[in-house]
């Protein structure tokens, strides 16, 4: 089985976004949709983007004069590792914490908690996460 890409710096989650949003793109096109605040020279993008093909979260198609440069690793995916990451390091694992830490932080809105609230609901209907596990998080919380 391949390993997954090691997790991408902030610098590099700045380049994939660019990449998920506009798609293949030179290393000119990433370092303009970047704008001058702050400003980022092209040497400095296009070694960030050497980098992240080393590390296998984007490749480059060298067909061309100008190198374009494809996400390998999916928004989707990338969030989802970083939620972990994040999860085991600062919430001992505990998707509850993090979610109740992230809702208390910065509040919903209407919009967003009706996404919650279908969220839930489609995971109870699943009868995913398993009722010793929940009967813990709530025991924790209470």
């Amino acid at each position: 089985m391949k390993t997954p890409p090691s997790q991408p710096t902030n610098a590099e989650l700045e380049i994939l976004s660019v990449l998920w949003d506009r798609g293949p793109s030179t290393v000119r096109q990433v370092q303009e949709a970047f704008g001058a605040d702050p400003p980022r020279g092209y040497t400095t993008v296009l070694k960030l983007m050497q980098i992240m093909a080393d590390k296998g979260l984007v490749s480059r198609n060298e067909s061309g004069r100008a190198h374009v440069y494809t996400a390998v690793v999916s928004q989707e995916s990338t969030r989802r590792r970083l939620i972990d990451d994040l999860a085991a390091r600062a919430f001992g694992g505990s998707p509850l914490k993090l979610a109740l830490q992230a809702l208390s932080t910065t509040p919903a809105t209407e919009r967003e908690l009706e996404k919650i609230r279908a969220l839930l609901e489609a995971v109870d209907e699943e009868g995913a996460g398993g009722s010793d596990r929940n009967n813990r998080d709530a025991d924790e919380e209470g």
